[in-house]
């Protein structure tokens, strides 16, 4: 498929869209979906003190992500780097429960309290949650990010399958950049964004990461890291969990965004009789399709994965409740199950504190799931604004040498 190139910039757009950091790994690249006429899109960099910032309009007992936010688009907003007055703030949303419908009106109320009540926010969803703030995309943009998504997918678990082992430190890193940088120039050229491509692509990135010199002959402790969307993806909602185990002498396996971006298809998008859900079924079709190849290529050239998204949600049958669809629901515990059943045996859960979905469907399940399993540990910790830490890390150094 031959898209146009990328040629809007943040002066020819009709509207500056500040995206807030939620996929450290995969926005390098799905950042470019996000391109056209309408939009001009900023992923938020600001870290310094917006925990801070956003308990001001923020009340505490409310979701530790949503802090972050509205931390990050405040400083950028007082920044003087962009017209506010053609500035829109977008809320990913999946127009169920917590970040799936409540942040939105609460990040209008935070934007309204810090003086910026006249700057739209708009909604990202396929479940008409508020259509009329909803942000417009295309069949381009979907298929920008269709590629973005998978080639994240498969550079992230290579990244963090061969950095611990790396002879040369700063190789892996090095063919990381290296591959994000010539993906990017399809990405804006609209070139090389076809299905037969990105099964080439698949196979030298594969094949790159292979030729990396690497030592394993020492035995390294496997993490497999599980929880809530925000906290999975962004280091700011984890904590650098990557960076810290990988600096104690771990591994640390973070599943794709693909397996939710399924997961919420097959729970919200194909379950009514509708015109558009037989669209969604085709496109799950052929999403499972990429997955089912780019687990292909990693296996033959020797790097781990969970199984595809059919065969693990298969292998958690009686482990998880498929009812829970709420946000991750059932699919944080089918990716422990998967772990575990897989030989990832230590499994991290980090989710923000007071999470409903996270801990009913996630912390309630846990220590029935290894029981049943006989076999594995799953520790969980919790990430908030007031949360210590030195406890976070303890546990999962516990996790790490105490298992």
């Amino acid at each position: 498929m031959r898209l146009k190139k990328i040629k809007w910039n943040k002066n020819t757009a009709d509207s500056i869209l500040f995206v807030p950091a939620m996929l450290d790994m995969h926005f390098p690249l799905i950042k470019y979906a996000f391109f056209s006429k309408d939009y001009y899109p900023v992923v938020m960099s600001e870290e310094e003190g917006i925990t801070d910032v956003g308990l001001i309009y923020i009340n505490h007992d409310m979701c530790y992500p949503l802090s972050q936010f509205v931390g990050q688009m405040k400083k950028a907003l007082d920044s003087g780097r962009y017209d506010v007055d053609r500035v829109r703030l977008l809320m990913p949303t999946g127009g169920d429960a917590c970040r799936g419908a409540n942040y939105t009106g609460a990040l209008r109320r935070a934007m309204t309290l810090a003086g910026y009540g006249d700057v739209p926010v708009l909604t990202l969803n396929v479940r008409d949650y508020e259509p009329e703030n909803m942000m417009k995309f295309d069949l381009a943009m979907v298929w920008r990010a269709m590629f973005g998504m998978y080639y994240c997918d498969i550079l992230m678990m290579l990244l963090y399958q061969t950095r611990p082992y790396e002879i040369h430190k700063g190789d892996a890193d090095r063919c990381w950049k290296k591959w994000i940088k010539r993906l990017s120039r399809d990405m804006i050229s609209g070139r090389n964004l076809s299905l037969l491509y990105m099964h080439r692509n698949f196979r030298l990135i594969c094949k790159d990461f292979a030729r990396i010199k690497t030592d394993r002959r020492v035995k390294k402790n496997v993490i497999g890291l599980v929880g809530e969307l925000y906290v999975k993806y962004c280091h700011l909602g984890n904590w650098d969990v990557v960076d810290f185990v990988e600096k104690n002498g771990g591994e640390i396996h973070v599943n794709g965004l693909s397996y939710y971006a399924l997961y919420y298809m097959d729970t919200h998008m194909v379950r009514k009789h509708t015109l558009e859900a037989k669209g969604a079924k085709l496109l799950m079709k052929l999403l499972e399709l990429i997955q089912r190849d780019m687990i292909k290529a990693l296996k033959e050239f020797g790097f781990f994965t969970l199984p595809p998204y059919r065969q693990m949600k298969r292998e958690a049958h009686g482990f998880v409740n498929y009812n829970v669809r709420n946000a991750d629901g059932w699919l944080i515990g089918a990716e422990a199950v998967g772990y575990i059943n897989h030989g990832v045996e230590k499994v991290f859960a980090a989710q923000p504190f007071g999470c409903m979905v996270s801990h009913c469907a996630g912390r309630g399940l846990y220590p029935s799931l290894t029981k049943k399993l006989k076999k594995g540990c799953i520790v969980s910790a919790d990430v908030d604004s007031s949360a210590s830490k030195l406890n976070y890390y303890n546990r999962l150094l516990m996790l790490m040498h105490g298992y």
